[in-house]
């Protein structure tokens, strides 16, 4: 029987559970969680982590002024904010916001779908389990159905009648994998909403099984991914998500909160 595999996995294994202890919460500050974390109520972090997860791409710098802006004129209840938000009268807000591909009436559309999830569903997280299966081998379907669902709600005010124009920059912070996409941003906000049992992440969505989550897959976990052989796919996009999950199950299907899920060291230290 050839050992070296096992023995070559059981050392990768030792080298990211290192990782793990030593990348903790002390390094929030370098992202986007650290938003979440200022905030006590689980309506209030629930919003704030649909809209710093959304805005995380490009520089870590960037990020956080941009969070920090759309913060500020959402008060001391980001909750509150959003349930009471009327685009018509409170879009301009956000005039001269400007993210990378985003602005400001993509800010104000994605406040306006939150208000809109929580008068239909009573929370983002109840309005996600409209597309969500307990019986699904992952998250898949379920984050494709929320996207879906949540593209289909009214964008009039902001974008004008009709249909969401295939141009709004909303859509950009609601990817389908059933297009390929390696939803990154959507599989980061999943990541903190329902993983429990660290100082990290929330566990606000108990009815979600952490064990069906795909780890949040950018270009510099691909490369790291593919150097260390976790995956052997060229194309960071939904299969290679789906491949590095497998393997770091295969490492420690063990996660820190004590149930079998894709989630390990690697996406821990990667992320912090």
């Amino acid at each position: 029987m050839n050992t070296a595999p096992e023995a070559s996995k059981k050392i990768l294994k030792r080298h990211l559970d290192e990782l793990y202890r030593t990348f903790d919460i002390g390094f929030l500050s370098s992202d986007p969680l650290e938003f979440v974390h200022r905030f006590t109520a689980a309506r209030d972090r629930e919003i704030v982590g649909l809209l710093a997860s959304s805005l995380a791409y490009g520089r870590v710098e960037g990020i956080k002024r941009s969070v920090e802006r759309v913060l500020s004129v959402m008060g001391g209840s980001p909750y509150r904010f959003t349930a009471g938000f009327d685009p018509r009268r409170d879009s301009a807000l956000f005039s001269g916001f400007v993210h990378r591909f985003n602005d400001g009436r993509d800010i104000s559309c994605l406040i306006y779908f939150a208000r809109q999830m929580i008068e239909e569903s009573g929370g983002i997280g109840r309005f996600f389990l409209k597309g969500y299966s307990s019986g699904d081998d992952n998250i898949k379907k379920g984050l494709a159905e929320f996207s879906a669902n949540v593209l289909a709600l009214d964008s009039s005010p902001i974008y004008g009648k009709g249909a969401l124009p295939k141009d709004a920059g909303v859509r950009f912070f609601f990817p389908s994998p059933l297009n390929g996409s390696p939803c990154k941003r959507l599989n980061l906000y999943l990541r903190w909403m329902v993983r429990r049992g660290d100082a990290l992440d929330f566990g606000l969505w108990k009815e979600v099984d952490s064990a069906k989550l795909i780890i949040p897959l950018d270009t510099h976990v691909a490369r790291i991914s593919r150097n260390i052989g976790l995956t052997a796919r060229a194309t960071p996009d939904w299969k290679m998500a789906e491949e590095i999950t497998t393997a770091l199950r295969g490492l420690d299907p063990e996660d820190p909160d004590g149930k079998s899920t894709p989630h390990s060291s690697l996406l821990d230290s990667l992320h912090l």
